[in-house]
């Protein structure tokens, strides 16, 4: 009886993965389709306040943000991006081992499952959340390649307060469109991504002046990422073929 219990859970589980549960074919391209997960918290928090805002965004495709903007954000968040899928075991790994020596336990998250949290699903810290974001992670690389998660993500991760993408950072910030930023406005800018708005240009604090210093030492030592960024940014934005959503 256990085991036929089990063979029915494992088999739910598999039917559920197989499916993102989400309509993906809008996110395949171009501007990004409508307020997503992150945007709409946004605006529910100005809502309560009172205010009726928008976050500042405007849309930049991936060739339109500079390639040291690209590093930072990788170096930064996920230095293994094109080595791994969707999950990066040995960060997770490493998280876990970290967390049973009696640290916090930190969330080891890809750019796919950062931009599956952004675009679909809530901020809450559970673990069912954590199974929801890696399949959704995982339909993301399916569907959409290395090179639009990429740009999606830097067009709608916050950078400060109602900041939503490269380009309005770049401009509330440096006065510059994202495809000006250099190495030091990157690493700026890329110092936010852990917590935008405590951490950032505007705030200053000691927090984000350790990572911004910490991010342009790792830019210095990644010329094998910005040659791989370089030669991305010359080809296509996606495969030529890829499935239709089943």
């Amino acid at each position: 009886a256990i085991a036929l219990v089990a063979f029915v859970c494992v088999g739910v589980f598999l039917v559920w993965w197989w499916n993102p549960g989400v309509d993906l074919q809008p996110w395949r391209s171009g501007h990004p389709p409508g307020p997503w997960a992150a945007w709409q918290r946004q605006v529910d928090v100005w809502r309560d306040d009172g205010l009726r805002r928008e976050p500042d965004h405007e849309y930049r495709p991936l060739e339109s943000i500079s390639v040291d903007l690209q590093l930072a954000v990788l170096v930064s968040e996920d230095i293994n991006f094109f080595g791994h899928g969707a999950v990066d075991p040995e960060a997770v790994g490493e998280a876990i081992g970290e967390w049973w020596r009696g640290s916090r336990l930190r969330g080891a998250s890809t750019i796919s499952q950062q931009l599956a949290r952004t675009l679909f699903l809530s901020h809450d810290r559970s673990w069912w959340r954590k199974i929801e974001e890696a399949r959704l992670a995982w339909w993301l690389e399916k569907r959409l390649g290395k090179k639009r998660i990429l740009e999606l993500y830097l067009n709608v991760v916050e950078f400060g307060p109602g900041l939503l993408g490269a380009e309005a950072a770049a401009c509330h910030y440096h006065g510059l469109s994202a495809d000006e930023l250099n190495a030091e406005h990157a690493a700026e800018l890329a110092a936010c991504l852990p917590s935008p708005g405590r951490d950032n240009p505007a705030t200053a604090t000691d927090l984000w002046s350790l990572r911004r210093e910490i991010i342009l030492r790792r830019i210095d030592g990644a010329g094998w990422l910005r040659e791989r960024l370089e030669a991305l940014n010359e080809g296509p934005a996606r495969p030529s073929s890829l499935p239709e959503e089943g």
